[in-house]
């Protein structure tokens, strides 16, 4: 069966989305999914996202990691929403669906504020920040990001957490609200160019230990920039926005 498949990044954080209204694609066949996400033998991103039809929402988002491993990805939301538009789908507002929970989204000029879920289940440890954003995450301070072994401390830290483990985010303060941040992703099992779950971890994570006392924060990943904004009630944190850009790369077609 052949599918026509759209390429979409945001911040580097690259998908292969796929129209599934008609609910064709095999999304239980896993083999199918790495294949497609592999760099050299498919079309290569770090995950597949599928559109589908909601009897509540405006669409539904069904997102892949690269190992065929069902999550929420922030980026990944942003891209859905480009391309639902693209879809005519949606128009400049939109709320879908997704594993986590419903989304609120929005875009202006060509970049999307996603409303992720509220976070309240933060554990602060002697040395890291582990932070539920829609998926698990594991925060951590480090002197010099340049520098640090982002990938093997990474795969360490991240196979250290029970099944099926945390992403893990190593993080350098550059000012009082500017935090650069570098994440191993799980499912990918590699360091991806952005993370929007994870900057999301990471702006919370900070304003929770105190290292910031800004509720708006710039986030520069290794593939671009990102923006998360909060309000925090109690140590409950809401109206929790990722913000940043989403692009379209190109289209094709694939035979599976």
């Amino acid at each position: 069966m052949e599918f026509t498949f759209y390429k979409y990044q945001g911040t580097g954080n690259d998908f292969v989305m796929i129209d599934n209204r008609a609910k064709t694609f095999p999304k239980e066949k896993t083999d199918i999914i790495s294949q497609i996400c592999d760099r050299h033998l498919g079309i290569g991103a770090d995950g597949i996202i599928l559109i589908e039809n909601d009897e509540n929402f405006d669409f539904k988002m069904i997102y892949f990691n690269a190992d065929g491993s069902e999550t929420f990805c922030g980026n990944g939301g942003r891209c859905a929403v480009a391309f639902a538009k693209k879809l005519n789908i949606i128009d400049n507002k939109t709320s879908f669906i997704a594993i986590d929970g419903a989304h609120f989204a929005e875009i202006e000029n060509d970049i999307i504020s996603l409303k992720m879920i509220d976070v309240n289940n933060i554990e602060v440890k002697p040395n890291s920040i582990f932070v539920y954003t829609g998926t698990q995450h594991h925060v951590e301070l480090v002197d010099d990001l340049n520098e640090y072994p982002v990938f093997e401390n990474g795969k360490k830290i991240r196979y250290s957490y029970p099944n099926p483990g945390s992403n893990v985010n190593f993080v350098q303060q550059i000012s009082n609200d500017t935090f650069r941040v570098r994440t191993y992703e799980k499912g990918v099992e590699n360091e991806t160019l952005a993370c929007g779950t994870g900057v999301t971890a990471v702006a919370i994570a900070m304003h929770k230990i105190g290292k910031t006392t800004s509720n708006s924060i710039s986030l520069p990943v290794e593939g671009g920039n990102l923006e998360v904004s909060f309000t925090e009630e109690n140590g409950i944190y809401k109206d929790v926005y990722l913000k940043g850009p989403a692009t379209f790369v190109f289209q094709g077609e694939i035979e599976i």
